[in-house]
């Protein structure tokens, strides 16, 4: 292994750190938590060394928010990949997705509520959010229904997943009515 090999792959290394430090943090204290400065005495590298591979925390959570894009793409085609026909499809879905949601609050947050300097539903937007939004597209696209855009649809159930899993989170819907809210929506919005 030459210099610049080994050189590259120690700043790979960096770089996986503080991304797993700054979720690590987040996850137990909140994104007010995530410092360059905690992160530096966490790590035990200098501020320096964090800004030679973040400009700062602006994009460390767009790191964290791509890595959790990816990992609940994941998620919820893992979760799909076993349902037997279209409805349980959208049902195991939508179970995956809130589910992600609240198992992983910071990193859930890194994706869809903070500012991580990540374009959206742009012809730039980094693949692993769309990679995201096609892991729903694959078992919404096909309930759409006669007429319907099966993005439009996709786009709509989405929202429904999100606004269910941010409020619930907020405490304004009881987290035992989980089931039943799946239902509904899965039986109301997808053509099964």
């Amino acid at each position: 292994m030459s210099v610049q090999e080994r050189k590259q792959r120690e700043r790979s290394e960096r770089e996986r750190l503080i991304v797993a430090t700054a979720r690590e943090l987040a996850e137990q204290q909140g994104w007010d938590a995530v410092t360059t400065r905690r992160l530096a005495e966490r790590i035990e590298y200098s501020q320096p060394v964090l800004y030679s591979h973040f400009r700062g925390k602006r994009e460390i959570i767009g790191a964290v928010a791509l890595e959790g894009a990816a990992e609940m793409a994941a998620t919820v085609r893992a979760a799909t990949s076993t349902a037997d026909g279209p409805r349980e499809r959208v049902a195991a879905l939508a179970r995956a997705y809130l589910d992600f949601a609240a198992r992983n609050s910071a990193v859930y947050d890194a994706i869809f509520q903070l500012d991580g300097g990540l374009a959206f539903a742009q012809e730039d937007t980094p693949e692993p959010l769309k990679d995201a939004f096609a892991a729903l597209l694959e078992s919404l696209g096909e309930v759409a229904g006669d007429g319907v855009h099966p993005g439009l649809f996709t786009e709509t159930f989405w929202a429904a997943l999100h606004g269910l899993a941010t409020l619930t989170r907020a405490g304004r819907l009881p987290p035992e009515d989980i089931e039943p809210r799946v239902e509904l929506l899965v039986d109301r919005l997808a053509v099964v």
